[in-house]
């Protein structure tokens, strides 16, 4: 008996998206291909309104400020993309090596002129279509240029008239997390210093640490894209306060990820047994604790209570003056010396005390 070996299909990891893009933005895009359709199909009879509805296809785009640049580029690129097969075909005609000369002439022009990609890419596309069509008129170049611009004229406005994309809210998620995760590294440091951690454990606190920089990556580039998503978008007055604060706040935060990663590593790389044992050590436990609870009143959702139910202190701030302390041993010096002055920054980062830094 022939036993057969079946390999399962997959696709490729580099042509999936971990994540879909939302119903509403194909809606819109299908929106905005009907309408061109529609409309260069009355304006212009006869033909098939291809370069219109390919405009509108690829304008709308996840936020106004892009939809408004594909069309530039787009219609600038059909525009030097017709009037270039324009001029072959009349010169030339347009049998096969006559198209594929042009096409390798418009890249030559596209990169004479320092085009940007998406005007690049356009020119030799609408070169081959023109001449492929084998149009050489100029009423069927100005058509299609006139097509262009009408589609990507609509993919702007259906961008613009259902519901813009606002980006916001996952930019205030991740700059929210960004400093939860902070004060947790200062509570997880504050355990640390007042127990014996073993080896394995001093180096998962320093992992936990650093992954502290690729939140950071992440909420910047939530704040970019929230940005992006505002300008040009007539929804931006009333987002544009929640934008600025989550900005302000992220400004504010960027430094304690230094200092907290400079804390932890001063402490795994210093580290003893006996350092539990110093009189100051449980003193910066406590501030570090202190320093995390403001820091998570600091990162707190606007939107959310003040105080959360069965805790007194939940919303009122307990940091302290920075600590006075006593020559430590010799051998904990430099270590506790540096946990002081980052903590004293840290101090000075929350409470917003710029002369204390």
């Amino acid at each position: 008996m022939r036993s057969t070996f079946r390999v399962p299909l997959t696709l490729p990891a580099n042509i999936r998206s971990s994540t879909r893009l939302p119903f509403l933005q194909v809606a819109k895009t299908a929106t905005a291909m009907i309408i061109s359709w529609g409309l260069a199909a009355v304006l212009f009879p006869g033909e098939l309104p291809v370069f219109g509805t390919i405009a509108a296809l690829l304008v709308v785009q996840p936020s106004v400020n892009q939809s408004v640049g594909r069309a530039i580029e787009r219609s600038i690129g059909v525009i030097f993309g017709v009037i270039i097969a324009y001029v072959v075909g009349l010169l030339f005609g347009a049998n096969t090596w006559i198209v594929l000369l042009a096409i390798v002439a418009s890249l030559v022009i596209s990169w004479a002129l320092k085009l940007t990609p998406g005007t690049a890419n356009q020119i030799p596309i609408s070169v081959m279509l023109v001449l492929s069509l084998g149009a050489t008129n100029p009423e069927y170049a100005v058509a299609r240029i006139v097509e262009t611009v009408l589609g990507a004229a609509i993919g702007v406005i259906v961008n613009i008239a259902i519901v813009p994309p606002v980006l916001t809210g996952p930019a205030r998620t991740a700059v929210l997390d960004l400093g939860r995760e902070i004060a947790s590294t200062l509570d997880r440091l504050a355990v640390a210093l007042t127990s014996r951690p073993t080896p394995g454990e001093r180096d998962a606190l320093l992992i936990e640490a650093r992954l502290l920089r690729p939140m950071e990556k992440k909420a910047e580039a939530a704040l970019n894209a929230a940005d992006e998503s505002l300008t040009l978008n007539p929804r931006q007055a009333k987002h544009r306060v929640e934008l600025e604060h989550d900005q302000q706040l992220f400004a504010r935060l960027r430094p304690l990820i230094t200092r907290s990663l400079g804390m932890t590593r001063a402490f795994h790389d210093h580290y003893d047994d006996s350092l539990a044992e110093e009189p100051t050590i449980a003193a910066i436990a406590d501030e570090l604790e202190r320093s995390a609870h403001d820091l998570r009143l600091l990162s707190r959702d606007p939107d959310a209570p003040a105080v959360e139910p069965g805790t007194e202190t939940a919303g009122i701030p307990v940091l302290t003056a920075p600590l006075v302390i006593s020559t430590p041993n010799p051998l904990h010096w430099v270590l506790i010396g540096s946990l002081m002055e980052d903590l004293r920054r840290i101090h000075a980062e929350i409470t917003g005390d710029d002369d204390a830094a």
